[in-house]
């Protein structure tokens, strides 16, 4: 009996989960599903992401998705509490409906990027930093600087669950390290050791910045395998890289390269591998 109680209490764990997980909203352009108690992730039909936490006085949005209109009437459908709008970076498809909204927080270093947005924010912006932690009531949601898809990139953890909202910082199985500004293969590597060991330590699943595309929250085992695979690429000996088969207008490397490693891909830039830009950022800072 006492072989099989780890199992039993596995399947317990696993079915409560799945009982969770209740579709509560949808309309034309996105979709809002309950995945854990007071948590719940919006997926937009272009597959941006957007996650709300409810605490006992206030709640989070994280990040803004793209194509979906009166975003804050949608999100008053799950929570009418106080609202911190958080954005993990500023890319479109993160930060496009932040209009909607008169106060936003995000990482100083994205600020070069907030003037690639479809329009002026007129909002007031809050700068966060590492370390940071927004107490919504009852639940402390707790902020870590991880440059690399871009310098300003946040990860949210919430210790009370073991959740972490990474945005793009670690991809949804692919992390695109070849937008500008770039940043070092040497930078990312850094942030994923960071994650590590955050995983050794209280964290257990990664909620990624394209739920659509996993439908389900990663563990340790991704972030090892994408620590593992920033190192090869920063040392030269990852396994035999390919091109990528997108190029991004404007912001995009003009020849992007792609590896993989066991469940993890990065897409980066040759030509930034050893060195980012000028004034570049560091992880925790």
């Amino acid at each position: 009996m006492r072989k099989l109680l780890p199992l039993l209490i596995a399947i317990l764990m696993y079915s409560s989960a799945i009982k969770a997980q209740k579709q509560v909203f949808a309309n034309d352009e996105l979709t809002i599903t309950q995945l854990e108690d007071k948590m719940w992730v919006i997926e937009t039909v272009d597959n941006t992401t957007m996650y709300i936490i409810e605490g006992d006085e206030k709640a989070m949005l994280i990040d803004t998705g793209t194509d979906c209109h009166n975003l804050q009437e949608v999100v008053k459908k799950i929570t009418d509490k106080p609202l911190y709008v958080v954005i993990t970076h500023i890319h479109v498809d993160h930060a496009g409906n932040i209009f909607d909204f008169e106060d936003i927080y995000f990482h100083q270093a994205d600020e070069v990027l907030i003037d690639r947005l479809r329009e002026p924010y007129k909002g007031r912006i809050h700068y966060v930093k590492d370390g940071d932690v927004f107490d919504l009531g009852n639940k402390e949601i707790e902020v870590k600087h991880m440059p690399g898809h871009t310098p300003g990139s946040i990860v949210l953890l919430d210790y009370q669950t073991g959740n972490c909202y990474s945005g793009d910082a670690f991809g949804s199985g692919q992390v695109w390290c070849q937008l500008w500004p770039f940043s070092s293969m040497h930078t990312y590597e850094k942030s994923c050791r960071t994650m590590h060991k955050l995983m050794n330590n209280g964290i257990t699943k990664v909620y990624c910045g394209h739920y659509p595309h996993i439908k389900r929250a990663f563990d340790k085992s991704y972030i090892e395998d994408m620590s593992q695979l920033a190192a090869m690429i920063r040392k030269g000996t990852q396994p035999e890289p390919k091109p990528h088969p997108f190029i991004i207008p404007v912001i995009g490397a003009a020849k992007p390269m792609m590896s993989t490693y066991k469940t993890a891909t990065i897409v980066y830039d040759p030509e930034h591998v050893k060195k980012g830009l000028k004034g570049e950022v560091s992880p925790g800072n």
